[in-house]
């Protein structure tokens, strides 16, 4: 039994896209799964498009979503050579023609042909008559009878009527070959068994397995997956939400939390809506994969998100939100309970991006109140502000159970419910009325923090 071989096989000419990333995934697990090896190739045969600082995003995303690729990529545009060799050898043994229509008269072909019901052969003279000039399309030559059969582990058996199936260009007439060509010359040379993509990609399919044919191949076996859409159920793009992948890096989202997120977009065989990569090795078979384009919801990718954050060591937590603290130009090192801190405060944003603003303030000084909680929440509480002044500065054992004692105290003495005292603090020492709880928050700053911040609240509410 041949090896098992899959490949990736993007175009440099943009950042990795959300949904390449999840044809990279399914291409990763399924090889992996069978002991095979994960390609990546580079199609970089648009000069003009392709540039390398995408290529490198490329390859900088797939490692840090851990789909490490076997080997080292290949790139299409050192590979013309190969591609010569077998567009030459199909024009000797008669499989392809030089074709000289004109695109007026390719045109008016088109439209003669297909009015007659016929196959578009472009012109009976190119299909049978060996052309000198050089500078001419190649087209291969196809079938008129019969059918292209495409057998999909996803959609089944589907069959393509090659009456319907023109005679494909597969090197223009400046020399250059066709994606087409070069797709399936690059699977056979890179041993490739699988072929794993876009449910976009279904109709090039039959064209691809004539170009097979006609050079002699074995073939491949195809899955094709169903396209990520937006909310409108039209394929995502930038107005539904962010496609490039490191957008998502750069906000915070784990690796683990995308890779979760993106499985789920055409696999549905489990009631699990949080499970790690070692899950989908055991699990997900592409008999399995919905035919039906998948939804992308941002806020399903937060809930996720936020479970995998959740399920964090303390020390990875930290380490995962540093560079995002950096960003924000703070440091926890210094903190007396960082991993405290951290934990309270990870259910307080969608991603790390979110965290780390959240935790800023019993950091950094904020540098206004948020003005619905000042108005509803601080002014008028100044009892409640002196009475944790006096009583704070008589605290020596700063310790959660110390504080939540002295909560207690006030809530006797003062005679006022929970929120009527928590609310006014938390807006006092953060800004705003959200944080852990009120014994948990006064703990994870510094005492002398706390009295500093409450005088600074009695000040504001005497200048307001």
């Amino acid at each position: 039994m041949k090896k098992v071989v899959t490949r990736f096989a993007p175009s440099p000419t943009g950042y990795l896209h959300i949904g390449g990333v999840r044809t990279a995934l399914f291409n990763y697990i399924f090889a992996k799964k069978h002991a095979g090896e994960f390609l990546l190739r580079v199609e970089d045969t648009d000069e003009e498009r392709s540039k390398a600082e995408y290529t490198d995003a490329i390859i900088e995303g797939l490692n840090w979503l851990g789909l490490t690729f076997d080997g080292s990529p290949t790139f299409q545009s050192q590979r013309s050579e190969l591609y010569k060799q077998e567009i030459d050898r199909l024009l000797s043994d008669g499989k392809a023609y030089r074709c000289s229509c004109s695109p007026e008269r390719l045109d008016a072909l088109r439209k003669e042909q297909e009015s007659k019901g016929l196959k578009p052969m472009y012109d009976g003279l190119c299909r049978d008559k060996d052309i000198a000039d050089e500078n001419t399309v190649v087209r291969l030559k196809t079938p008129t009878e019969g059918s292209t059969i495409v057998d999909d582990a996803v959609y089944g058996k589907i069959e393509f009527l090659n009456k319907e199936l023109d005679d494909l260009i597969i090197q223009r007439s400046n020399g250059t070959p066709t994606y087409h060509l070069c797709n399936v010359v690059d699977d056979n040379a890179q041993g490739v068994t699988h072929i794993i993509r876009g449910e976009d990609h279904l109709p090039n399919t039959p064209r691809q397995i004539q170009i097979i044919k006609a050079l002699g191949y074995d073939g491949f076996n195809y899955a094709h997956l169903p396209l990520v859409l937006g909310e409108d159920k039209k394929r995502l793009s930038k107005r539904h939400a962010a496609t490039d992948l490191m957008a998502y890096k750069k906000l915070g989202y784990l690796p683990d939390a995308i890779l979760n997120m993106l499985a789920r977009l055409g696999w549905s065989k489990t009631e699990k809506d949080i499970f790690s990569m070692d899950f989908l090795m055991e699990n997900l078979e592409l008999e399995d994969i919905q035919r039906s384009g998948a939804v992308f919801d941002i806020e399903r990718l937060n809930f996720i998100n936020q479970n995998h954050i959740s399920e964090l060591s303390d020390k990875k937590l930290l380490e995962e939100i540093k560079p995002f603290n950096d960003e924000n130009s703070y440091s926890l090192d210094a903190h007396h309970d960082p991993e405290k801190l951290v934990r309270l405060c990870c259910g307080s944003g969608n991603n790390l991006t979110e965290i780390s603003d959240f935790i800023k303030p019993f950091i950094k000084d904020f540098e206004k109140y948020d003005e619905k909680d000042y108005e509803k929440h601080l002014l008028g509480s100044e009892t409640v502000l002196n009475f944790f002044i006096s009583n704070l500065l008589k605290q020596e054992d700063w310790t959660v159970d110390n504080l939540a004692e002295l909560i207690e105290q006030a809530k006797e003495e003062l005679e006022l419910p929970m929120p009527k005292i928590g609310l006014p603090l938390r807006v006092a020492l953060l800004g705003r009325a959200k944080s852990p709880n009120l014994d948990a928050t006064l703990y994870l700053f510094k005492k002398e923090l706390v009295i500093e911040r409450l005088q600074k609240a009695l000040k504001a509410i005497s200048e307001h």
